[in-house]
């Protein structure tokens, strides 16, 4: 379709009035020449056409143009024209006979069931009366075929009423599917702004941590152990550049959402597993703290998140015991695979909760409140609390189930 008939269409659309006066318009130019050019028969006994007749043909059609708004007015008033016509013994033109079928859909297109049905039923008493009084005799056939025309004109009208509103209970749909797919994307850009949250504070504690207590020793043992100093330098060198890598990959993940831009290198590489909590007790064990693993049980393919949710557990529970335990403080970690939990277990025997809070100035801070939203988010269970006989427990269960 040329874009200017696209505009004109789309312009008529929106001014139901406007088109409603051209149909009207068309009506008149098609029926009062009809009616002036062919009059009725002379055996009819009808009145030859004149002013007064066209002016009752002219206002019946030109009721049309309010047709939308008031269908049943209209509907009313184009049957009393008629009415008026035959009581004046005017001759039925194809104008008012086109008006009086027009009103009728516009009945069946605009109202409901109940007005629809009433119109329609005011509408089918009028043309059988119509009928039965005019004159000339019309034949069964004539009735069956008239009638059957007028309800199939309501009936066309109820159609495209009941398919107007089909399409706009789904343009209402399709609104409603629109706004829960909003609200939607905002609860998932909540959920990841709180699990970017969660890895950020894992990955900075965790590696200031174990820098914080490395660039301590080096401090001590400076003047008296070279070696030893250059050790733990190199240490906090290596674990300063982890947690680079470890940060470059999280922004680089969301860089890479926000601008379209293809991720390189270490920035998508894969996120750290139950398989890395060896490497991390080794890192913590050049603190100097005493850590022991154990892993038990079959070991067997963990989802992303189950996998990802575990090493966090351990890397936050031995950041807590680096930063509260004190001095001589030691740490257990064990991990079982049971046939449907995953169980993972870190102790150790320092100054407990007491010395925490304190630290935190009676604030748990983040650490813990990230262990139980992760732990929660895959519908695990998890224990923080004293260990009995001294110390710091913490106990999380992840189900293995999907």
């Amino acid at each position: 379709m040329p874009p200017p008939v696209r505009g004109l269409r789309y312009w008529l659309s929106s001014h139901p009035a406007v088109r409603d006066g051209v149909v009207a318009l068309g009506i008149m130019a098609v029926g009062l020449p009809q009616m002036f050019l062919q009059p009725a028969p002379d055996q009819l006994n009808y009145q030859d056409p004149d002013a007064l007749n066209a002016l009752i043909v002219l206002a019946a059609v030109a009721a049309l143009t309010v047709r939308q708004r008031y269908p049943l007015a209209v509907l009313a008033f184009v049957i009393c024209a008629q009415a008026s016509l035959a009581v004046l013994s005017y001759s039925p033109s194809i104008a008012d006979m086109f008006a009086f079928m027009v009103a009728l859909y516009s009945v069946a297109a605009h109202r409901g069931l109940a007005h629809s049905a009433m119109g329609g039923m005011a509408a089918l008493v009028w043309f059988v009366v119509m009928m039965a009084t005019i004159h000339e005799k019309s034949t069964v056939a004539a009735y069956i075929t008239d009638v059957a025309l007028l309800a199939g004109v309501w009936w066309l009208g109820r159609g495209l009423r009941l398919r107007r509103a089909y399409l706009i209970e789904l343009e209402h749909r399709a609104t409603r599917l629109e706004r829960a797919r909003g609200s939607d994307a905002r609860a998932a850009r909540v959920e990841e702004r709180s699990r970017i949250a969660r890895e950020l504070h894992d990955v900075v504690a965790h590696h200031v941590s174990v820098m914080t207590v490395q660039a301590g020793a080096a401090r001590r043992i400076l003047d008296k152990d070279p070696e030893r100093t250059r050790e733990a330098l190199a240490t906090i060198e290596e674990v300063g550049r982890g947690a680079l890598s470890e940060m470059r990959r999280i922004v680089g993940v969301l860089r890479t959402e926000r601008d379209g831009e293809p991720a390189t290198g270490g920035e998508l590489s894969p996120q750290p597993g139950v398989h890395d909590i060896g490497g991390l007790v080794d890192q913590v064990r050049e603190t100097g703290l005493s850590v022991q693993l154990w892993i038990e049980g079959r070991l067997r393919p963990l989802s992303p998140g189950v996998d990802l949710a575990a090493f966090r557990l351990v890397q936050e529970a031995l950041t807590n015991t680096l930063k509260h335990a004190g001095p001589q403080a030691r740490a257990w970690v064990r991990v079982d695979y049971g046939d449907r939990r995953l169980t993972v277990e870190i102790e150790d025997n320092g100054r407990g909760v007491a010395a925490a809070m304190s630290d935190n100035g009676d604030n748990p801070g983040h650490g813990l409140v990230g262990m139980y939203e992760r732990v929660a988010l895959y519908g695990g269970e998890l224990r923080i609390g004293p260990r009995s006989g001294g110390g710091f427990e913490v106990r999380a269960r992840f189900p293995l189930e999907a």
